[in-house]
């Protein structure tokens, strides 16, 4: 597996200090969880982002975003960011602020 340690880092200060925050290899990518629960990945190739099913059109509608697909199957409530959007600070805030209020909806693992 490898991610881009430097989009880790910029990830991290986006997301900031959270008490329950961990971080998990998984997925291909360094992951993010709250409480046990998954908020965003990094990849080599861009990020992957737990937003929630309701707020999976409102987040594919962002430029360069898409949604997850993981084995040739469509992942619900996930999505996948190029590279152009982890690079653009907006588009980074909006799906950090997406998934990390849909990852509160959720009870701790």
């Amino acid at each position: 597996m490898s991610f881009d340690e430097g989009l880790a880092e910029t990830v991290r200060d986006d997301i900031g200090p959270l008490p329950g925050l961990t971080e998990k290899r998984m997925f291909g990518a360094l992951c993010f969880l709250l409480d046990g629960n998954m908020i965003c990945g990094v990849r080599a190739d861009g990020g992957l982002y737990r937003v929630g099913k309701e707020a999976q059109a409102m987040a594919t509608a962002l430029d360069d975003v898409g949604p997850a697909i993981m084995g040739g199957r469509r992942m619900g409530g996930y999505i996948e960011a190029a590279p152009e959007a982890m690079a653009d600070d907006a588009t980074r805030a909006r799906l950090t602020t997406l998934a990390i209020e849909f990852v509160r909806s959720l009870p701790p693992k």
